[in-house]
């Protein structure tokens, strides 16, 4: 009897943990199953599976049932339920949770706590979502893999031998996986998309504003942006209205009417026009991912809309200028954790210049240091004129490529990265090589405008590929649709993680 209940127990985890969010959501205020034995589920599910993939930093299991309870009481007293009300989430571990660690995969905030929620944060409260834990992310959010973490990396679902992207992988990894209904990450050159397309969900970048940063953790104030990654295009949208708005302690939010992000779900595309970047289509892209993103141009056409090719030749100057501007910001937002105002304090140092040294050098890693030495030298004198003034006029063309190509069109489609998920291992070493996969993802922050990422089938080792649609700033809608009609074209929403032909575990 006790196996037979326990496989009873299992199986409706299982069906859980599968549900996207507004599938979710309606059972709950079906009667289905309790909020709380929905968090219960996850929990169990994360208990089980995530050893191996290492998605989670902190698991919150009491303030998640707690929530849960809440969400419950709710409905039996017969309040009207929130749109994410009792819907389990993880959250990047770089955005501020008041009493609960936030420690950006680094060890320089190992034990930090904060004494207050990120605006992020008191939106989803507000909309009764279930905080779940923290996710695991490249540390202070620079990395392309989830490989530069203090804790460790996180192993990608679809192939623990491969990486989950980054920095938010363990965004990725965790809706991928089935341990959380829906995550938040965080973007500044493709932070988001990248490990969306690696692990075969949907990530959305907004329109820079759109998401308040306040309670952020600052990696290059000008390019980052929190945004959705979920197992669905609707989900995505239902998410985003849900964190999106203005936001008075953020001098970057844009003050502006909220646009209902799933508006345009399920209408039809015909007319609308699409560009491809003929720049993206060169050298370094892999054949499954140009085929893949060739395949959805072609789903598109068969749909109604008209693809055209664009020329947008100063994208190539793109990843250059980002990594000054990025790393310019950085060096200048990672001052502040000096082992005095914040951050891990060495115990051994001479006078307070040693102090400096020695709680910088212990508490960040190496790649970390790297973009914080590159930062601090395009910003010295004499430098300054050669480097981060370039950089910023090339952000100046970028943007305004993008605007003669919106000019022509209602969406951009390209690939998200040049190949799909890699070994563990294989380009942390090589920073140039992790760098160049950031070639189609950073030109949309460098011009604050919106992207999508989602799915669009597999490579021909069975890992997945992930498309992105571009638009122009406030677009977010239009994505949805586009992104709504491939996604009903292929098939619907991405399926439960299963090994990549071949290959079981590698690294």
């Amino acid at each position: 009897m006790q196996a037979i209940t326990q496989t009873t127990q299992t199986t409706q985890t299982t069906q859980i943990t599968e549900l996207p969010v507004r599938a979710l959501r309606d059972r709950l205020a079906a009667g289905d199953f309790s909020a709380e034995e929905a968090a219960r589920a996850y929990l169990e599910k994360i208990e089980r599976d995530d050893p191996e993939i290492h998605a989670y930093l902190t698991v919150t299991a009491e303030e998640a049932l707690g929530a849960a309870r809440r969400a419950d009481e709710k409905r039996r007293r017969g309040e009207a339920a929130a749109p994410l009300a009792g819907i389990p989430a993880g959250i990047k571990d770089n955005i501020c949770t008041k009493g609960v660690r936030t420690t950006c995969a680094s060890r320089m905030l190992e034990t930090f706590v904060p004494p207050y929620s990120a605006t992020v944060m008191e939106r989803l409260d507000g909309m009764g979502a279930v905080m779940l834990g923290k996710l695991n992310m490249d540390e202070f959010a620079m990395g392309s893999t989830t490989e530069t973490s203090r804790f460790g990396p996180t192993r990608n679902p679809r192939n623990p031998g491969r990486v989950p992207g980054g920095s938010s992988g363990g965004s990725a990894a965790a809706v991928a996986a089935g341990e959380a209904a829906f995550a938040l990450g965080s973007d500044t050159g493709g932070s988001i998309r990248q490990p969306a397309a690696f692990c075969g969900v949907v990530g959305m970048k907004p329109t820079y504003g759109t998401v308040s940063r306040y309670g952020l953790v600052a990696f290059a104030s000008s390019l980052d942006q929190i945004g959705p990654l979920t197992r669905d295009v609707a989900d995505s949208a239902l998410v985003l209205d849900a964190i999106a708005g203005w936001d008075e302690r953020d001098a970057t939010s844009l003050k502006r009417e909220k646009p209902a992000y799933a508006s345009l779900l399920g209408q039809e595309v015909q007319g609308l026009r699409v560009g491809l970047p003929k720049e993206f289509f060169g050298e370094g892209l892999d054949p499954a991912v140009r085929d893949a993103v060739y395949g959805a141009a072609k789903a598109l056409e068969a749909l109604g809309a008209s693809v055209t090719e664009v020329s947008m030749p100063v994208l190539d100057s793109a990843l250059p200028a980002y990594y000054i501007l990025s790393s310019a910001e950085a060096s200048s937002n990672l001052a502040r954790f000096d082992g005095i105002k914040y951050g891990t304090r060495a115990a051994d140092y001479g006078d307070i210049g040693g102090l400096y040294r020695a709680s910088r050098s212990e508490g960040f890693g190496r790649e970390v240091k790297r973009r914080i030495l590159l930062g601090s030298f395009v910003l010295s004198a004499g430098y300054y004129d050669a480097y981060y003034k370039k950089a910023l006029q090339v952000r100046a063309l970028v943007q305004r490529d993008y605007q003669r190509a919106f000019a022509a069109c209602d969406a951009l489609l390209s690939p998200v990265a040049p190949t799909t998920a890699y070994p563990l291992g294989s380009k942390i070493t090589d920073p140039l090589a992790m760098y160049k996969g950031d070639i189609y993802t950073v030109p949309v922050n460098i011009a604050g405008i919106p992207a999508l990422s989602l799915p669009w089938g597999t490579d021909p080792d069975g890992l997945p590929v992930g498309v992105q649609l571009i638009g122009p700033a406030f677009s977010e809608p239009v994505l949805y649709q586009l992104g709504y009609a491939l996604e009903t074209q292929r098939g619907g929403a991405g399926q439960p993680p299963r090994p990549a032909k071949g290959e079981e575990h590698e690294g």
